[in-house]
């Protein structure tokens, strides 16, 4: 009777327990000029979804998930092969840091000593500098098979890497589940006072890799009553501005292409389109809030995503010129895919009223962020 019992009772936790079935599997995904093997971590659950993790850059290569009939496409812009990340990294996917987004003129104080970041981005200094966290070649340290799986990466930053003060270890986990949540989680540690401010700068299609319809007929949701206005090198200016009656509220869903090129608001102009940060919350939060909701109506694919972030940095794809070719052949054009970015506001080293990217020892810099995957029916 007792044996009977534990056999019903190890079935009844199975059944309720899918999540035994996500996987984490390694393999290589090329090699460095230098030789070094660039490892790669695919994580897999039994609900068709899929994504694989990189080395180089923390970054994910591809993810995989079904549209309302079923048929899986990858939904990730990107490179089939390592060439493509080493020529023309363009970000795709990758852990963008020290300080995600830009600063301008690449200068900032702090405890009255100036620092210089290297400029990448106009005047200004964009993801980092010239050699962000999206170029080096992280250490993989845990890779987790079981109701979640997951694979965490490593990057020590060293004393002045890029100008920045201060020995910085990052750890960087992806994780999925059998609820279609994948879960990208960023820490970080430092030895001396210094800046951080870390993102993942993932490029969506929910159309597919591939499809010529682009990301422009997505519709967006972004509950931020504000924004921070940009100069003409997409700086913000300090101001903090409604959204009310203007092509940046997207409080209610919202066609990205019906106002992307609308050029009549000069913020569209100084970005080609949608590149600023919507201010979802004043600072930084205990726990996740949702930060945008993201479908393709025609295939149904769709994600929320939430974090601890206050600021959301949308993208539109704007400066995507038909010069990259990716994934399956596609050449890449402005508004083929798109970026939103969990963060600090950009500039924020040098505004002493935005959210604080000042990281000391003895703390720890965190930022979560969760993509719920859906298909709307």
């Amino acid at each position: 009777m007792k044996s009977a019992f534990l056999i019903a009772t190890a079935l009844a936790a199975a059944i309720a327990s899918p999540a035994l079935a996500a996987t984490a599997k390694q393999s290589t995904f090329g090699r460095m000029p230098d030789g070094r093997a660039v490892p790669a971590v695919t994580l897999s659950n039994g609900r068709g979804v899929s994504t694989t993790i990189i080395a180089l850059g923390a970054a994910i290569q591809s993810l995989t998930m079904p549209d309302r009939d079923g048929k899986r496409e990858d939904v990730q812009s990107g490179y089939d092969t390592l060439d493509g990340y080493l020529t023309k990294p363009e970000y795709f996917g990758a852990t963008v840091g020290r300080f995600a987004n830009r600063i301008a003129r690449g200068r900032y104080t702090l405890d009255g000593r100036n620092y210089n970041a290297p400029v990448n981005d106009g005047p200004n200094t964009l993801h980092g500098g010239t050699k962000g966290f999206d170029k080096v070649l992280w250490q993989v340290t845990a890779v987790k098979s079981g109701p979640v799986a997951s694979v965490t990466l490593r990057y020590v930053s060293p004393d002045g890497d890029m100008g920045y003060p201060g020995t910085v270890t990052t750890d960087a986990t992806y994780s999925l589940d059998e609820r279609n949540h994948l879960t990208i989680e960023y820490k970080a540690t430092t030895d001396r006072p210094t800046i951080v401010n870390l993102s993942n700068h993932a490029y969506w299609n929910l159309a597919g890799v591939g499809s010529p319809r682009g990301a422009m007929g997505h519709v967006l949701t972004i509950p931020a009553t504000r924004y921070t206005p940009v100069d003409a090198t997409l700086i913000p200016t300090g101001e903090r501005r409604a959204v009310a009656g203007t092509v940046f509220d997207f409080r209610t869903p919202r066609v990205i292409g019906d106002s992307v090129r609308d050029a009549r608001d000069p913020q569209i102009g100084y970005g080609r389109g949608y590149d600023h940060n919507w201010i979802v919350t004043d600072r930084v939060t205990p726990d996740e809030h949702l930060m945008v909701r993201a479908v393709d109506p025609v295939s149904g694919r769709g994600f929320e995503l939430w974090s601890n972030q206050p600021g959301l940095q949308f993208y539109s794809g704007n400066f995507f010129d038909g010069t990259i070719t990716g994934k399956k052949g596609q050449i890449y054009r402005m508004g083929d895919s798109i970026a939103v970015e969990p963060q600090l506001f950009p500039d924020a080293p040098n505004r002493r009223d935005f959210p604080s990217a000042r990281l000391d020892p003895g703390q720890t810099y965190r930022n979560v962020m969760t993509y719920r995957l859906f298909v709307q029916r």
